[in-house]
C-alpha cells in the first residue's frame, strides 16, 4: 500500500498541531494529561494512525516519516509528541489482527489506541477467547483511548501455556475503554501531560480475534511497512520524541542566550565563547544523531520493500540507531540546560520541562541503558534473546 497523501502532507500536519500544543505547554503539564481537545485534533489530523494499514483508511507512512511527524510535535511539547508516539505506534496492531477485529477497532478514523504491551496480566482460555485479569502501569494517554491493551501470560486451566519453544504463551489483550479502569497513579518528574497511569481489568471475556503477539502472529497487512522489526518501530518513535525535545531545548537556549546578561557580566549569553562552542557541537551532536537514524530506517524500509527479511543483525541495526538517537538527544538536552544556568531551574524556563521529559523518555525499556547490552552481544555474535529486538 502507498500513502494516502505524501510525506510533506503528514509533516504540514505535524507543524499545525505543534502551532495549536506550543501555547498550552503549562496547562498539559498541570493536567496530567492531554487536554480532551488536543487529542481530538491530533486524531483529525491522522497522526494517531501514521502506522494503520491505508486499507482501514490510515496513513501507512515510511518509519522515518513516523519520525519526522512525531519529533515535529514533540518540539513543541514533549508530552504532546510522546502521546502522539504512543497512539502512532499502537496503531500497528490494526495489521495484524483479523479483517473484522482490525475494522471494529480501526474503523472509526478518530479512534485512538493505546495500552502497555508487557505481559503483566493473566489471560485463562475459555471457548473462543480468554478471561483476563491484569494491572499495567505507563498506559500513557489512556484517558483519550477509545481501546486499551494490556499483555498477558495465557494459561490453561491453572498452568502457564508454553509455546513450541518452551517459552509462556503471551498476547496483547485488547479491551474496550469502558472495561478498564484507570488507577491515578501519574505522579512523575517529567512527561507529565502523558497520563500514563496504570490501568487494571479484574474479569473481562477477550475474544481471540481480539488478540496479537508480535512475535508469533504474522502480518495479516501486506506493505512493506509490517515487514519491518515491530519493536524497532516503537524505539525509533521514542526517539523521535527524544529528537524533538532536544532540539526544542536548543532552540530555548539559542532565544534564552540572546537576552540573558548573566550576573556579574557585560555581555550577552550568546557573545560567550563557551555557548557559541556549546551551541555548535550540541547541534552538530544532534543533526548526526538524527541523520542516522534517518539514513537506517530509509535503507531498512528500502530493504523490506524489495522483500527482505530481518535477522538479528538487521534488527539490531534499527534498534542500536534508536537507542544512540536517544541517549545522545538526552546528552544534548543536558548541555542546554546547563548552558542556560540558573534561569534554567525555574518553572517558567522550558528548559527545565525538557530536561525532565527527555530523562523520562530515557528510561523507556525499548532504549534503556540495558539495551546497550543486547545490542553489543549481537554485535559481538553472541547468544542473546532477540525475541523483543
Amino acid at each position: 500500500m502507498g500513502v494516502p497523501g505524501d510525506e510533506r502532507g503528514i509533516l504540514d500536519r505535524a507543524s499545525a498541531i505543534a502551532a495549536r500544543v506550543e501555547p498550552r505547554t503549562a496547562e498539559i503539564e498541570h493536567a496530567r494529561t492531554l487536554p480532551a481537545d488536543l487529542a481530538r485534533e491530533i486524531a483529525r489530523a491522522g497522526l494517531f494512525r501514521l502506522l494503520v494499514p491505508g486499507e482501514l483508511g490510515g496513513l501507512e507512512c515510511a518509519p522515518a516519516t513516523m519520525v519526522r511527524a512525531i519529533e515535529t510535535v514533540a518540539r513543541a511539547d514533549g508530552s504532546a509528541g510522546w502521546c502522539t508516539m504512543i497512539g502512532a505506534t499502537t496503531g500497528l496492531i490494526a495489521a495484524f489482527l483479523p479483517e473484522p477485529a482490525a475494522r471494529e477497532i480501526f474503523g472509526d478514523p478518530e479512534t485512538v489506541v493505546g495500552g502497555v504491551f508487557h505481559p503483566r496480566g493473566i489471560a485463562r482460555v475459555e471457548d473462543g477467547g480468554y478471561r483476563v485479569r491484569g494491572r499495567w502501569p505507563f498506559a500513557s494517554g489512556c484517558r483519550h483511548c477509545a481501546w486499551l491493551l494490556g499483555g498477558a501470560i495465557v494459561h490453561q486451566g491453572d498452568a502457564t501455556a508454553l509455546r513450541a519453544d518452551g517459552k509462556p504463551e503471551a498476547r496483547m489483550m485488547i479491551f474496550r475503554a469502558h472495561e478498564v479502569e484507570i488507577l491515578d497513579t501519574w505522579n512523575v518528574s517529567g512527561l507529565r501531560g502523558t497520563g500514563s497511569h496504570d490501568i487494571a481489568v479484574a474479569d473481562v471475556f477477550v475474544p481471540r480475534e481480539r488478540s496479537v503477539w508480535f512475535s508469533t502472529d504474522p502480518a495479516r497487512a501486506k506493505g512493506a511497512l509490517y515487514a519491518m522489526p515491530t519493536f524497532g518501530l516503537l524505539a525509533s518513535g521514542i526517539a523521535g520524541v527524544a529528537l524533538g525535545i532536544a532540539a526544542g531545548a536548543i532552540a530555548d537556549l539559542a532565544a534564552l542566550a540572546s537576552v540573558k546578561t548573566p550576573t556579574g557580566g557585560g555581555r550577552p549569553l550568546a557573545a560567550r565563547g563557551a555557548i557559541q562552542t556549546e551551541m555548535a557541537q550540541a547541534t552538530a551532536a544532534l543533526e548526526s544523531a538524527r541523520t542516522h537514524l534517518l539514513a537506517v530506517l530509509d535503507e531498512a524500509f528500502a530493504y523490506a520493500q524489495r522483500g527482505g527479511s530481518f535477522d538479528a543483525a538487521a534488527r539490531a541495526r534499527i534498534r542500536l540507531a534508536a537507542t544512540h538517537a536517544t541517549r545522545e538527544s538526552a546528552r544534548v538536552v543536558d548541555r542546554m540546560y546547563e548552558a542556560g544556568g540558573g534561569t534554567a531551574i525555574y518553572e517558567t524556563s522550558p528548559l527545565q520541562r525538557r530536561f525532565r521529559d527527555v530523562h523520562v523518555a530515557t528510561q523507556h525499556v525499548m532504549v534503556a541503558p540495558a539495551t546497550w547490552e543486547v545490542l553489543g552481544r549481537i554485535l559481538l555474535g553472541l547468544e542473546t534473546d532477540t525475541e523483543l529486538l
